[in-house]
């Protein structure tokens, strides 16, 4: 297909397309090249559908679109604004370029249009070839880079018509509730929300091109057994802590050679895909520096909560709520290792998230599926303790659906159902 024809349909499938809304925010300036990164079928591309078609409503000769995974002919992608103008007449404004990893010295390309200051650039990428640090340093510190994921409960729910607003019913609390619970177990992927998928077969495959493409092809791995075999223990031990020695021991008695370098190595694989998350673990405020950081056994938690219900297969609602809530702090916009944490003393005693800004501890959140007099020793024991050596007063206790107000040793907790505190962190446009 020639580009000429190539463009023209891009824009009638575009037109074609239904888009649903996200609530995230996308910058437009000429002095930052916008950079939409995340996992795979977060919603990246149709985000950028979202903005030209509903938020900028841009006409048809003032925008250029590219998915550089789709086939065509071309000869210079630095021709690519003479070809639109050749097509409307004028040049566009508005460059946007899908799946930008795939052209041939891309941060050249995007880069030498930028400097022109005559367009709004817009890039999106997949997983490994398009890490944030990388577009720092490729696109030489002008990238403004926005991140997205799976779809946050808000927007799930907004996309089943419940309005957002401050006092419910009894019956719309239950509808919310229902909402909320069948997402938290089947996930939050647009395709599971918006299109009605079969859960099983599309983590099945997710993980197939994780594995096949974002990995092993991307990064040339020779062991394949000891990464499948890792990424099933990443899995497997989600919410919880992870131990590299303990991975490395457990291969070892099955006879598997493998170094502790090459684990390591399949950690950072997993954080630069964004398939999991590893939360290092802070005990007071001096250990928020990266050697210290890193010296820590980290809980892992993943991108979306479908990936441990159907690969591993459990049900384990207490693990699915906290990895939620850990994925709603993300989706808000505080960073793990950066603004989230978590607490642990030496007696084993955790608090579940720890969320700092400019060294200062604002927030403690421990999560529990229920509060019950077995288990509220051990919930709000180390809220205390670690309130105390943090300075911090803002103590909660996220539940599935109890709400109250306990003191414990002259500190006030405030135990909160799920539902509500997503309403209450989440930004709702009017």
């Amino acid at each position: 297909m020639n580009i000429k024809t190539y463009l023209l349909d891009k824009k009638e499938d575009i037109k074609d397309v239904e888009v649903k809304r996200r609530l995230i925010d996308i910058a437009e300036t000429k002095n930052f090249i916008v950079s939409v990164i995340g996992p795979r079928r977060a919603g990246k591309t149709y985000l950028l559908y979202h903005f030209i078609k509903n938020v900028r409503m841009i006409n048809e000769e003032d925008y250029l679109f590219v998915n550089f995974e789709d086939y065509f002919e071309m000869d210079d992608p630095l021709s690519l604004p003479i070809v639109h103008k050749e097509i409307y007449g004028k040049l566009p404004q508005y460059l946007f370029f899908d799946e930008i990893q795939a052209l041939d010295k891309w941060n050249r390309v995007v880069y030498t249009l930028y400097e022109k200051k005559r367009y709004y650039i817009f890039i999106t990428g997949s997983s490994s070839k398009l890490l944030s640090r990388e577009i720092a340093t490729q696109l030489r510190g002008r990238a403004l880079v926005i991140k997205v994921y799976p779809l946050s409960f808000i927007e799930a729910l907004i996309f089943k018509k419940i309005k957002i607003k401050k006092y419910y019913s009894s019956y719309e609390e239950g509808e919310i509730r229902s909402v909320i619970y069948s997402y938290m177990e089947k996930g939050l992927f647009p395709d599971i929300v918006f299109n009605n998928v079969l859960p099983r077969p599309f983590y099945r495959d997710y993980l197939d091109l994780v594995i096949y493409r974002d990995i092993v092809d991307r990064y040339g791995v020779k062991n394949r057994y000891a990464l499948e075999f890792f990424i099933k223990s990443t899995l497997s031990s989600f919410a919880s802590q992870f131990s590299i020695n303990k991975i490395f021991k457990t291969l070892k008695s099955l006879g598997i050679r493998v170094s502790k370098r090459t684990l390591y190595s399949f950690q950072r694989m997993l954080e630069d895909i964004q398939l999991t998350f590893f939360l290092r673990k802070i005990t007071t405020l001096t250990d928020v520096s990266l050697r210290k950081l890193e010296l820590t056994i980290p809980k892992v938690y993943l991108v979306d909560n479908g990936l441990y219900r159907y690969t591993v297969g459990r049900r384990n609602y207490e693990k699915l709520l906290e990895n939620a809530v850990f994925l709603e702090l993300v989706k808000g916009g505080y960073d793990p290792n950066i603004h989230i944490f978590y607490w642990r003393n030496r007696r084993g005693s955790e608090v579940d998230f720890i969320i700092a800004e400019n060294y200062q501890v604002k927030h403690l959140i421990q999560v529990t599926y229920e509060l019950t007099s077995d288990n509220f020793k051990r919930e709000v024991k180390p809220l205390i303790e670690a309130s105390k050596l943090l300075s911090c007063k803002d103590l909660k206790i996220v539940t599935w659906n109890q709400e109250e107000e306990v003191e414990y040793n002259g500190r006030r907790i405030h135990v909160v159902p799920f539902w509500k505190w997503v309403l209450r962190i989440v930004k709702v446009e009017k």
